[in-house]
């Protein structure tokens, strides 16, 4: 059985080990993984951590803010590094999935490469959990905070690796948070990928394109609070389809809903949504986001599709 006190007396020691009379950074998007080994991190060697929020322009709505305010009521030391421009230009003229994810994580560590710098740090906190090393293994999906797996050697930079949950899943990290006393908004917060936004933005990712994506977002998940789920998502497609806008034929985005149940994140089953519910998400985004013309939901479940569309 899993006993997160343990568990947090073992990495705090383990982490405090590691990094002794050092300077570590850890990049904070708000997500459980960053922000338990962020706080735990810090319970081992307070103001000697700089937690990181890189915005990326690749957030939901107000999340930048969110994370900040958290951080700050905690009195730990944490910076905000607007990185928008350069996430973009990266992305730009990009729609493989596999090479969107390579463009955000060289951008990603580019920019953390350079805080590291300015901070002077010689260890880098990632919160690296179970589940991304075992999807990284099996060849699903390459994870951006694998560093071995993108031909990166901390060693070379003079850095020291600390991933505090490595040997964890989703789960175990939930409770470890509330250990911490990691406040629900984030500590049940459902998991959202590394690369945010571009991930469910099929096609080239675009300011425009991810600012119809962070609208779609926003209403499934306002719409869906009361569903039981492990992920609630919206996805905008590649394809166009046609619509009726004022009576006359329009050409517009097509969004996809997608909720499913899971454990661990290796396997996962779609929801069965009240009709309802659907029928509400559909008529919120077509109308709040003239844009987009058609809304469908996923049946799949995880395989044969992953819970992510890329």
């Amino acid at each position: 059985m899993f006993e997160p006190e343990k568990f947090i007396e073992r990495q705090v020691d383990k982490v405090k080990g590691t990094i002794g009379e050092g300077k570590a950074v850890i990049a904070v998007s708000g997500g459980v993984d960053s922000t338990v080994c962020a706080v735990l991190t810090h319970r081992a060697v307070g103001d000697r951590l700089v937690a990181v929020f890189i915005d990326d322009g690749l957030m939901r709505e107000g999340e930048a803010e969110q994370v900040m305010n958290f951080f700050e009521a905690r009195n730990m030391n944490a910076r905000r590094v607007d990185a928008a421009d350069e996430f973009f230009d990266a992305l730009k003229g990009i729609v493989d999935p596999e090479e969107k994810r390579k463009a955000f994580r060289n951008t990603f560590y580019g920019v953390l490469a350079r805080v590291v710098r300015e901070e002077n740090a010689n260890c880098l906190v990632q919160g690296t959990i179970a589940a991304d090393v075992a999807e990284t293994v099996k060849g699903i999906k390459t994870q951006h905070n694998i560093l071995e797996q993108i031909g990166i050697d901390p060693g070379s930079y003079g850095l020291t690796i600390v991933e505090p949950l490595r040997e964890i899943y989703k789960p175990e990290v939930r409770e470890v948070a509330r250990s911490l006393e990691v406040p629900a908004e984030f500590s049940e917060r459902p998991p959202f990928p590394g690369p945010g936004l571009a991930t469910r933005v099929l096609g080239e990712v675009t300011p425009e394109r991810v600012e119809i994506e962070r609208r779609a977002t926003k209403i499934v998940e306002e719409e869906t609070s009361d569903v039981e789920s492990f992920q609630s998502m919206a996805v905008l497609m590649n394809d166009r389809a046609t619509g009726i806008r004022e009576g006359k034929r329009a050409y517009g985005y097509i969004i996809v809903v997608r909720l499913v149940e899971s454990k661990d994140a290796i396997t996962a089953e779609a929801v069965n949504v009240p009709w309802e519910v659907l029928k509400r998400i559909g008529k919120r985004i077509t109308t709040e986001i003239p844009e987009v013309v058609h809304v469908l939901y996923s049946l799949t479940d995880k395989p044969p599709a992953t819970i992510e569309f890329q």
